[in-house]
This record gives structure tokens, sequence and C-alpha cells, in this order.
């Protein structure tokens, strides 16, 4: 049987058994209506938040509106009663001040944040990870108000990573994304001996489920027509059996440079996904100072235009120590 409870937002209970009226601030100006609800009702099915919306059930300033309707800062959002059963009930559990993880701030103002993610860390809580930067953010700065993703990092890459404190800014950096305004670029090592200065790389991709059930993508093949996806790869430097590359993302795939590489036949030193799964051991095993533990793909510089400025933003993250490391021992190897 359903039961009846409270969803915790922002710092804020949500009693489910009644009616919420909230007014929009600051924070969700030109946000979406069911962006909107997905975030404050946490747990609830998305097919239920849209079954509110398409029955008028939820309310703008009194009146019926479309599931894309685009909410201003002074609306008044009526929030109906909402039914979720135990399962969907929201996790509760807390980070605590021991688990804080202490990050190293690139550049912050009263929009912008830009840290140096350390590997080993995900972007968000989910897939066995309960809490991701974000969470993590939200959870050592509880007095503000926004703090949103700008875009993703895998888990195991280091490096520059944005996120919005104002959803003004989310929104103008989203739009720089979209319409190719921001540069980002790697570095990235590979096995192999890549031999051009300078390669652009255009392969399509698709996403597909293995049968084990995990989620991968591929260069699209044949007839089956994938998402464009465009690297351009700059050589940096060369030992005898791997390359340093430097890779510019003209677009933002899922596992964009990691697939490109790989099917180049120049597989990331460390990919545990896509790579040379037995140099990986050889690396792995290696003593501490001199081996490789996880993916070589480190994000060393962002550019984008200040959403409120009009400044324009080099951010860089130096390499990572375990990265720069296993460098200078090629160095060493190879003198």
């Amino acid at each position: 049987m359903a039961s009846i409870g409270k969803i915790k937002d922002l710092g804020k209970d949500f009693p489910l058994n009644a009616v919420i009226k909230e007014i929009v601030g600051e924070d969700s100006d030109g946000q979406r209506i069911d962006n909107f609800l997905i975030k404050r009702l946490k747990g609830v099915p998305k097919s239920h938040i849209y079954q509110l919306l398409r029955s008028g059930q939820v309310r703008v300033n009194g009146k019926r509106i479309n599931v894309d309707h685009h909410l201003q800062q002074g609306d008044t959002v009526r929030i109906p009663p909402v039914r979720m059963t135990p399962s969907n009930t929201p996790d509760s559990k807390k980070i605590t001040k021991s688990q804080f993880i202490s990050f190293s701030v690139v550049f912050q103002d009263e929009s912008l944040l830009v840290i140096n993610k350390p590997a080993g860390v995900a972007v968000h809580g989910g897939s066995g990870v309960s809490f991701g930067v974000i969470e993590q953010l939200r959870a050592q700065h509880p007095d503000w108000k926004f703090l949103e993703l700008v875009h993703r990092l895998d888990r195991d890459t280091s490096g520059v990573l944005l996120l919005a404190k104002k959803r003004a800014a989310l929104v103008a950096l989203h739009r720089q994304i979209r319409e190719g305004l921001m540069e980002k670029r790697y570095l990235v090592l590979v096995k192999g001996n890549w031999r051009n200065p300078k390669q652009s790389v255009k392969l399509p991709l698709s996403k597909y489920v293995t049968a084990t059930g995990e989620r991968r993508v591929a260069v699209t093949s044949g007839e089956r027509e994938g998402m464009v996806a465009h690297t351009v790869f700059t050589l940096q430097k060369s030992w005898q059996d791997f390359c340093l590359l430097e890779a510019e993302l003209k677009t933002g795939r899922t596992h964009q440079i990691r697939v490109h590489l790989a099917h180049l036949g120049f597989p990331i030193a460390g990919d545990d996904k896509y790579g040379d799964f037995s140099l990986n051991k050889k690396l792995a095993k290696r003593d501490r100072k001199s081996g490789l533990g996880r993916m070589f793909l480190h994000a060393r510089t962002a550019v984008a235009t200040h959403p409120v400025s009009g400044e324009r933003l080099c951010l860089e993250a130096p390499l990572a120590m375990d990265l720069q490391n296993f460098l200078d021992t090629l160095d060493a190897e190879n003198g």
C-alpha cells in the first residue's frame, strides 16, 4: 500500500500529504517546470510527475501550464499531494564532516566554481557511489542556494570541472557548449607510436549495452547512424612504447576520447573499458612510484566566456601527481 512521507530538498521538508505553494526564487528563474518538479520531488517516478502536469494538478500563478513551461522568478507554483511507495523513498543518509573531500579550487566567484577534480571521485552519486562531487560540495556549502554541474568527467578522469552557482550561469554555459564556444583540452597517454603531429578524427559514436548489462560506446559502422563525434589530437611527446597527446573536444560525446583512440589502435594507458587489459595489469603491478593504477586522462584546460562579466576565462589544472610521476618514469627509462 502506498505511504505518505516527506521529501527533503535543499534543506527543506516537503510534506507529500499536503498542497505545497512555492515561490520561484532566483535559483530557478528560467527553469522548465518539469525539471523544477523532478528536483523537488526526488524519489517520485518521473511518469507520475508528468501525469500531474498533464492533468492540471500542478499550477503556476493559479493557471494550468504545459510540461515545457519556463518559470520566472516570483511565480507561485502549486504542487499537489503526492503518494509514493516505500521503495521510492529517498535515502536519508547524509555526508558527515569526516567524509568531506577537500577539492582544489581553480576559480570561484558568485556565479561559477571550477575545481581540479581528483581521479577516483565520481561527479555525482549513483551506480554504487554514495557521494559524488556535487553531493560533497552541497553538503560542505549548505548556504549555497544553487549548485549544478556544467558538464561531467569520468570517475577516473582528473582535471578541470565546471559547476554553476546560479541558474543563469548554468544556462549560459550550456549554450556555449551546445554552440561549440567552450574549448576543452585533455592530456592523454596512449600505447603505440603516434606519427601525425596533428590529426582530426571524425567518427560517429553509438551507445549499446553488453550482455552483462554494462553500458558502452562504439564507433558506428555500416548503415547504422551514430552521433557526430569530432576530436583533434596533437602529439606532445613520444617514448618507445607510449605517446602523450593533447585531445581537443569539438563535440562532447560519452567516452569520446577513449573510444576514438581505441578504435584507431591507440588505447589509453590504464583504460579499464576500452584499453589493453594485459598492459594495464603490467602497469598496475609496478611499484607505487613508477606504476600507473588508473586511466591516464586529464582535463587540462577549459576556455569559456564568463556568463556574467563576459570575460574570456582560461581555466587550467596541473597534471595530477600520479600521472606526472609516470611520465617522469618514462623519461628515466628512455633516457
